[in-house]
């Protein structure tokens, strides 16, 4: 089903900062629900982009709409895709979730409050290398549909847990990696009221065009060293 496209809410506006309501099973299997997804989706591939939130389209329901498109992809070497451990992602929706950060360092998995290591951190960098990224997590830059033309660097957890609901009430538990484990964190945030500025390394916020001025192609590492030097 083909939907409308919808107006996407840009920051400062209220709902973007409202905690999202939950909702019913009877609510998700209803027909606006349905035809609400179906524009949600078609909304998200015109901007375009990766995942979209209910509340971007100014409504404060615990709803998002996920996929990573293979075209999207194409254009992206395939170094760096490794770095940010980047693949396609089906389109799917999810409802209600709960979101768990999950430890993945070498040693096994566990359930954790603090962000993820980094995959490929190297022997070197021992326990102190790990520790660091479970404590700050991983920075990649980051953007919004709802902060249009803008992108800073945001810390995220590598790994993450999500039990949430889908769009026929069922109930589901996704495990994810690298760079979906990044969106379902921010449109999660989206449900709650959370913004990526909210969490992004202030000095590194700026313009796309600055951006691709000046930080495209660097190592993330590079960039922040450089901003800090300008203080």
């Amino acid at each position: 089903m083909r939907g409308k496209r919808l107006t996407i809410v840009q920051v400062g506006d209220p709902v973007l900062r409202q905690r999202a309501r939950a909702l019913t099973a009877e609510e998700i299997r209803s027909r606006e629900i349905r035809q609400l997804i179906a524009q949600m989706r078609q909304t998200m591939y015109d901007a375009p982009g990766v995942g979209l939130a209910a509340p971007q389209i100014g409504l404060a329901l615990q709803i998002a709409v996920i996929e990573d498109r293979e075209d999207y992809l194409e254009e992206i070497d395939d170094e760096k895709l490794a770095e940010r451990e980047r693949g396609v992602v089906p389109f799917h929706v999810i409802i209600n979730p709960t979101l768990t950060i999950i430890d993945s360092s070498r040693g096994g998995d566990s359930a954790r409050s603090g962000d993820a290591p980094r995959a490929g951190d190297s022997p070197r960098a021992g326990n102190a290398g790990r520790a660091r990224e479970a404590r700050e997590g991983v920075r990649f830059f980051e953007g919004c549909l709802s902060l249009a033309g803008f992108t800073a660097l945001v810390p995220r957890a590598r790994r993450v847990r999500v039990t949430c609901l889908d769009e026929h009430a069922r109930h589901k538990t996704i495990e994810a990696s690298g760079w979906y484990a990044r969106i379902l964190q921010h449109e999660i945030d989206h449900l709650n009221g959370c913004l990526y500025i909210d969490r992004m390394d202030v000095r590194t916020f700026g313009s796309l065009d600055n951006f691709e001025r000046f930080w495209k192609g660097k190592p993330v590492e590079e960039v922040r060293a450089a901003l800090e030097e300008k203080g």
